[in-house]
């Protein structure tokens, strides 16, 4: 397999800036997150980028610049993030940062043009499924058909494609019931429907690292670059990727960004550029920890269910593995043979890591699930995901909160369903917490 590892930057919508191809073809995950875009500085040497603030830059003839004119337009530390991200999602060239995941989901709804249809698996993101309902119904007059992607069976899916279906939205796992998608196949029906509709990955669940959906066939990947890319909960960015032969495409959606000036901060992408350096090795730590949780919370009896795909009860498990990247494959066959301190294997209970979002329905109802999130020491209840600490929220009333009662019900997003982000401390802990909250929430609860 060959990995770009660099990108043509689209600047200002219809120039393309070829960079010098870096030799870091046959290198790895991990050398490619911490080298690629982030060579030294030729004129000071400087080993990190530094941040470049400057709004405009010298033209030393009219149209004669160095590649950058306007930082709406293009800024140095955009550009050296973008070129790494295009390196980092497996087969891609070309990367968009955005001022958030929802800019990028707006900017690749906007491209698809005026009356359009969209197909999206039903258990999206609130945020996702607002700007399709609310927004984009509205201002564009998208319309938007909601299908069960991992459970409809082929001619369900394609009876809900139209002529004008421009657009298939995909999450997997989705959030927050870690549902899986087989994206390969819904790539096979979209090729095969006379509308050829554009196939959108949300990626941000298992970030680079455990999938590569242009690989699969995707023909975009989005990104909330806020969560696992950044990984450090102080940066509100998004992204998207697109392989070679989007180019015509990738440079609409830079001339749309740049038109509604949807664009990060220079130092914003300086420290998502800085975040995914380690991201490598925070997804090994997410992954290996939210497996264990994911045990002890299917070892409990105050849980109903869990929903992890890397358990190996989980009927989608074989899946799971099936999607996995190339080096997250490698990673998750390595582990069988490492063992902890105390001699024993990540997977030696079957199974393996699967990113860090972990989701569980409590037994009982909102006041249990309430008692065990406000009963948690280390797991703090906020929203989002992704960062180096561990985080827990209530869906029904937080996350997703904007998707009708009727809707959530039959996604399954009840108000016992709690998701977990697992951080990277230390797993041991979190397990402790974890369990101390359970008995709080029920059986200290019931002699009270």
């Amino acid at each position: 397999m060959t990995i770009t590892s660099y990108s043509n930057a689209v600047l200002n919508g219809n120039e393309t800036h070829t960079r010098k191809k870096l030799p870091y073809a046959v290198d790895g995950f991990g050398t490619r997150a911490i080298h690629v875009g982030s060579e030294p500085n030729p004129s000071t040497g400087a080993v990190i980028p530094p941040i470049s603030l400057s709004t405009t830059y010298k033209q030393d003839g009219v149209g004669n610049h160095k590649g950058f004119e306007y930082s709406r337009s293009g800024n140095p530390n955009r550009d050296a993030l973008e070129t790494a991200l295009a390196s980092l999602e497996a087969g891609g060239a070309y990367a968009l940062a955005f001022s958030s995941g929802s800019a990028t989901t707006a900017t690749v709804v906007q491209s698809i043009g005026p009356n359009a249809h969209a197909v999206s698996v039903n258990d999206v993101y609130g945020g996702t499924f607002r700007y399709f309902k609310r927004v984009a119904s509205e201002t564009q007059g998208l319309e938007t058909t909601f299908v069960d992607f991992e459970n409809a069976d082929d001619d369900t899916i394609l009876a809900s494609f139209r002529d004008n279906t421009k657009l298939i939205w995909i999450e997997s796992p989705t959030n927050p019931t870690l549902r899986l998608v087989d994206i390969p196949r819904i790539v096979s029906l979209a090729r095969s429907h006379v509308a050829n509709p554009l196939v959108v990955v949300d990626n941000t669940f298992l970030s680079p690292f455990y999938q590569s959906p242009l690989l699969l066939g995707a023909d975009i990947v989005v990104h909330s670059l806020t969560k696992y890319i950044n990984g450090h909960s102080d940066v509100v960015m998004g992204a998207a990727i697109l392989p070679p032969h989007h180019l015509k495409l990738a440079e609409k959606l830079r001339f749309l960004q740049n038109a509604h000036g949807a664009v990060p901060s220079p130092y914003d992408s300086w420290l998502a550029q800085r975040g995914l350096k380690t991201l490598h090795l925070r997804m090994k730590a997410h992954g290996i920890n939210a497996l264990k949780v994911a045990r002890a919370l299917q070892r409990s009896p105050y849980v109903k269910d869990v929903l992890y795909p890397g358990l190996e009860t989980n009927p989608r498990n074989a899946l799971a593995y099936r999607l996995l990247s190339p080096h997250g494959k490698k990673f998750v066959d390595n582990l069988k043979s490492v063992t902890d301190e105390d001699g024993v294997s990540p997977d030696s209970e079957g199974g393996f890591p699967y990113g860090g979002m972990v989701s569980f329905r409590i037994r009982g109802g909102a006041a249990e699930a309430n008692r065990f999130l406000t009963a948690l020491r280390l797991f703090t209840l906020a929203e989002s995901l992704g960062g180096v600490e561990s985080l827990a929220e209530l869906p029904a009333q937080m996350t997703h909160g904007s998707i009708p009662e009727k809707e959530r019900s039959l996604l399954g997003i009840g108000d016992n369903l709690v998701r977990l982000s697992v951080g990277v401390e230390e797993a041991d802990d979190l397990v402790r917490d974890v369990e101390q909250a359970l008995q709080v929430a029920l059986h200290d609860a019931d002699h009270v």
